[in-house]
């Protein structure tokens, strides 16, 4: 199962970006899904700053095992989890 959130619809309004990041780590961790696809879209690459910072912040980083950027579509960021 891969979870996917597309942030393109709300790319200049930045509370719902994190109240949607935050829902997708919670909605992964909770289906103990392996894998989540985040598509900040390619655009001028701050949105998919922002998304990078936040996967950083360390109450997020405990929740995942490691994040992957799209080396064929730089519009896109894996985050894959590792669950017992």
């Amino acid at each position: 199962m891969k979870l996917k959130l597309d942030l393109h619809d709300i790319y200049n309004r930045g509370d719902e970006i994190e109240r949607a990041l935050t829902a997708i780590m919670a909605e992964a961790v909770a289906k103990k899904a392996p894998l989540v696809e985040i598509i900040p879209g390619k655009g001028s690459g701050q949105l998919k700053k922002r998304v990078l910072r936040f996967l950083e912040r360390t109450d997020v980083k405990a929740q995942y095992h490691r994040v992957e950027k799209d080396s064929d579509n730089f519009g896109r960021v894996f985050v894959h989890f590792r669950w017992k």
